[in-house]
């Protein structure tokens, strides 16, 4: 698989009072929760509704995160999500994050989604409209 991106998806988030550390910084856990609703977003809007009843549906495996300038409150942290080319059943995706109104990169990310079935705990072929969408 290669390290080709395409800016698949844009989320906005708030920052509310409550994702702050005891440093008035964006907790680090935050980031990825920002990064996985972004994820969600995306996929719900690629006609894959996010639901613990479904047979099939995406896992991540992997993820990592740099934090490299401390988001304050009050805050909408602007998500960019990237994918890369697909596997059989999986394909890498990353994360920018800013604050809206400001270039600056806060925070970048990486996650690597695998399609699964649930009930047998293996991967599966990703969905032929998901592969179309990273690959187009």
């Amino acid at each position: 698989m290669s390290d080709k991106r395409k800016l698949m998806y844009t989320s906005r988030i708030p920052v509310r009072w409550g994702d702050l550390d005891a440093y008035g910084h964006l907790n680090n856990t935050v980031y990825f929760r920002f990064c996985e609703q972004a994820r969600v977003e995306w996929i719900e809007a690629a006609g894959f509704p996010v639901s613990p009843d479904r047979r099939e549906a995406p896992v991540i495996i992997n993820a990592s995160g740099t934090f490299l300038v401390p988001l304050n409150y009050p805050a909408t942290v602007v998500v960019k999500l990237y994918a890369g080319e697909p596997g059989r059943s999986s394909f890498m995706t990353w994360y920018e994050l800013h604050a809206e109104g400001c270039e600056q990169l806060f925070a970048e990310g990486a996650s690597k989604v695998v399609w699964m079935d649930h009930q047998t705990g293996k991967s599966v072929p990703l969905p032929d409209t998901l592969r179309a969408l990273v690959e187009s």
